[in-house]
């Protein structure tokens, strides 16, 4: 008995065949906009979320602000380690009495600051972005008042100290301002 051959079957191309890809996606749910206004591409992100959605429209000059104190605080941290009498001498007018370790460790505060700027220059989410520049404001905000009580106590207002904390001041404003910004709810039109 011979058997006869049977004829080439013909595979259906669903990739091809765009009116059953549309009914595949219909029945699997992706494609269509969901009540976010997000159209996924797939079952698996419309199950684990999209990204996208945590990315934000940052306020102008947000990643200047972040690059120009991450670079101040890098360059701060380095003096602070390296030339810890001299920078205590810019400020204060006098020389450092005790040992210089003091200043080395607020260096080495600095430069650990300064690797959280670092990071939150280069992220794209927002909560990492408002804690980076939440911990930069409280840095200026405790400075500033660090260096206003230890002024009081010695007695003394030299022009570098009044320029440092009227800095201060300015950065803090500028930084908190960015952080509102970047906080509020965008409103959909």
């Amino acid at each position: 008995m011979a058997s006869k051959p049977h004829p080439p079957l013909m595979k259906k191309h669903s990739q091809t065949d765009l009116i059953s890809r549309l009914k595949s996606r219909k029945i699997l749910g992706v494609g269509g906009e969901d009540d976010d206004g997000e159209v996924h591409r797939s079952k698996i992100s419309q199950m684990l979320g999209n990204e996208m959605k945590f990315a934000v429209r940052e306020p102008i000059g947000l990643r200047m602000w972040i690059l120009i104190s991450a670079v101040g605080f890098t360059v701060m941290a380095v003096m602070a380690l390296v030339f810890p009498n001299q920078l205590y001498e810019v400020v204060f007018e006098e020389e450092l009495s005790t040992t210089s370790i003091s200043v080395r460790l607020y260096g080495g505060a600095l430069l650990s600051l300064a690797l959280i700027l670092w990071n939150g220059l280069y992220t794209v989410e927002k909560t990492v972005i408002q804690w980076t520049l939440l911990s930069e404001a409280c840095y200026f905000a405790v400075q500033f008042l660090v260096t206003s009580i230890t002024l009081m106590e010695v007695g003394i207002l030299p022009n570098a100290a009044i320029l440092l904390l009227v800095s201060r001041v300015l950065f803090v404003v500028v930084t908190m301002a960015y952080y509102y910004h970047l906080g509020r709810k965008t409103k959909k039109i």
